[in-house]
């Protein structure tokens, strides 16, 4: 069976791209959903035929009427699988409880959780950090990892020069994962996601 990735972002998009355009994950991508109306991943969406939609947390009173706008967009595109790629919201329970969820983050967890990690890697002054795709659980940055990849930390870094060389490993890595799932390959054990072959 083909699986439904639904992808949900709050920005530009780059890591949705790098979905539309890898071979093994371009076509499960059948949903894009934003939490602001003006996010670039929309136009990248619609550059690629595929549905997408803005469900903008400031058109909400409250979070919890938001987040169940949001389960319903979701829940009519139909996913196996949904891929935080820059999506800057953290969703309730409920939400990651009913569909397994991927996301992508700028360091090595469990090291550097949070929206800030690119410049808390600088501030504690590492020589390595990198980008972890993990499944998503209740709490944040935290559910189990899926893969990771080291990037070193060059003299004279800052954070949108770090940042930068993270987001091109990240568009090879996430796809990757993406791929795995759609292939039946990973298996959740507690803590540990194993690789079968």
């Amino acid at each position: 069976m083909d699986k439904r990735v639904v992808v949900l972002a709050s920005g530009s998009g780059s890591n949705l791209q790098a979905l539309l355009d890898h071979p093994a994950t371009s076509g499960a991508v059948r949903g894009v959903l934003t939490d602001r109306a003006g996010a670039g991943a929309l136009e990248r969406a619609a550059g690629a035929g595929v549905d997408a939609e803005a469900v903008a947390f400031r058109d909400y009173d409250e979070r919890a009427d938001w987040a169940e706008a949001l389960a319903e967009a979701t829940a009519a595109l139909r996913p196996d699988l949904v891929v935080l790629a820059g999506f800057m919201r953290i969703l309730p329970g409920a939400f990651v409880e009913r569909w397994p969820t991927l996301n992508v983050h700028p360091s090595l967890l469990p090291a550097f959780p949070g929206a800030h990690a690119v410049e808390a890697a600088l501030d504690w002054g590492v020589k390595v950090t990198g980008c972890t795709v993990h499944l998503v659980d209740e709490e944040v940055d935290h559910g189990p990892i899926v893969a990771q990849a080291c990037v070193a930390v060059e003299e004279g870094d800052d954070v949108a020069s770090l940042h930068a060389r993270i987001q091109a490993v990240e568009h090879r890595l996430l796809p990757e994962a993406v791929a795995l799932f759609c292939a039946d390959r990973l298996s959740v054990d507690g803590r540990h996601v194993r690789i079968q072959p």
